[in-house]
């Protein structure tokens, strides 16, 4: 089963589905990581899965979230204070997981005027504290 067929297998009387299959369907709603690199680039934030680099840096136990790559200027990511080598992991109170979850989350938080987005980002120099969570909002462009 590739390409998110469906598994349905009919025994008698009693309908099987791939539960799983259906759960992936339903998070992504067909979100293709092209798209959902588009929706990005919109948003502000070149992204990308999260590399082995990322992973270590920011003692991530597994390589979920969407990493952010480059944040360009003057767009509402630039705004909100995202920077560069965060990871995603939620927009709007929606998990973020995969390329797919992002696209979707991300695609329905720009339709809003006002949303959240969650990273996991590295230390800035000098910060005793280390990395962390941080909340980003997102509030209307104004121009």
């Amino acid at each position: 089963m590739n390409g998110g067929a469906l598994a349905v297998v009919l025994l008698g009387s009693v309908l099987f589905v791939s539960v799983g299959v259906v759960q992936a369907a339903a998070q992504s709603d067909g979100m293709t990581e092209e798209e959902a690199a588009r929706l990005g680039e919109e948003f502000g934030i070149v992204v990308g899965a999260v590399d082995e680099d990322i992973q270590k840096e920011l003692k991530l136990e597994r390589p979920q979230g969407v990493a952010v790559f480059e944040v360009i200027g003057n767009s509402r990511a630039d705004y909100a204070g995202i920077k560069v080598r965060s990871v995603i992991k939620e927009i709007d109170k929606r998990e973020v997981r995969t390329m797919a979850d992002f696209g979707s989350a991300i695609k329905k938080a720009m339709k809003e005027c006002n949303f959240t987005v969650g990273t996991y980002e590295p230390a800035d120099p000098g910060d005793p504290v280390g990395w962390g969570v941080n909340f980003h909002f997102v509030g209307c462009k104004r121009d």
